[in-house]
């Protein structure tokens, strides 16, 4: 253990954590819950996903299939801390103009392995129907949703 890390263990220091399970509420009512493995980029990832469903209206399982990006500019949670600014990864289907703009814009593009990004599972509920909708990212290797 590096004792000079912000992350090192010392009595009574809270510990950090990747952990972001996700509720979004509409008009004060529960609306839709939602959340991906995946270490520091799994922030990135769900709000990619989010953005997607309630501001490009594409359906729970649209958005959760959509393309994603993400950086690592800022140091890993996890040993060995690593760091790379100016550093996208983008996976394949993401179009290239937008790949060109991130590259004039001074961005090393790193294009990463066809759906890799994430495993976003999301269940949106309809408090005026009672129907809920549930969508499970294809990068799982095993995707489901499931209701009764």
């Amino acid at each position: 253990l590096d004792p000079s890390h912000v992350e090192c263990l010392e009595p009574g220091k809270k510990p950090s954590t990747t952990l972001t399970p996700s509720l979004a509420m509409k008009d004060g009512r529960q609306y839709m819950a939602f959340g991906t493995p995946g270490g520091d980029r799994q922030d990135q990832w769900a709000l990619q996903f989010f953005l997607n469903h309630v501001e490009f209206d594409m359906n729970v399982q649209e958005a959760l299939d959509a393309p994603t990006v993400h950086t690592n500019h800022f140091p890993g949670s996890f040993w060995p801390h690593t760091v790379k600014p100016g550093e996208v990864n983008i996976e394949p289907r993401i179009p290239d103009d937008v790949v060109s703009g991130l590259k004039m814009k001074g961005h090393r593009v790193v294009v990463s392995r066809p759906w890799s990004h994430g495993r976003c599972l999301a269940i949106r509920y309809d408090p005026d129907t009672g129907v809920m909708f549930g969508g499970a990212s294809p990068r799982t290797g095993e995707p489901y949703a499931l209701g009764w």
